[in-house]
């Protein structure tokens, strides 16, 4: 147990807070394997180019993510009073979410499992 009184350690722990503005989305209809090929194309770039790469990216992901990068934006000016043209995107990841189980049925009675994967990404940006 740790010691001192309640407000003490709620204080202590929101001391050491992470203030960097961000983005996330649960529960995100995509797989992690292919969030994470349009998360790499954006890790460390400048939130402008950021955006324009998914902006152009075919992929189904990139769109959640362009909404992600223009939300954490929305989040740095608003909430931490952060210049937009200064933002670069320090973090971005995608972790595993549940899966949906579904069935497609195959011949002779047979039925093959479908597993549709979600995914919990998140995107955090910072100042240059």
């Amino acid at each position: 147990m740790a010691n001192g009184h309640r407000s003490q350690i709620k204080r202590e722990r929101n001391a050491v807070k992470d203030t960097r503005p961000s983005a996330k989305l649960s529960y995100a209809r995509v797989s992690v394997q292919k969030a994470c090929f349009v998360l790499d194309a954006i890790r460390g770039k400048s939130l402008d180019e950021a955006l324009a790469i998914v902006m152009y990216n075919p992929r189904y992901a990139s769109s959640i993510i362009e909404k992600l990068l223009k939300s954490a934006a929305a989040n740095a000016e608003n909430n931490n009073g952060m210049d937009p043209s200064k933002l670069y995107v320090e973090e971005c990841y995608a972790n595993k979410g549940p899966t949906m189980k579904r069935v497609h049925p195959r011949a002779q009675g047979r039925a093959y499992r479908i597993e549709k994967r979600m995914s919990h990404i998140t995107v955090v940006l910072n100042e240059r």
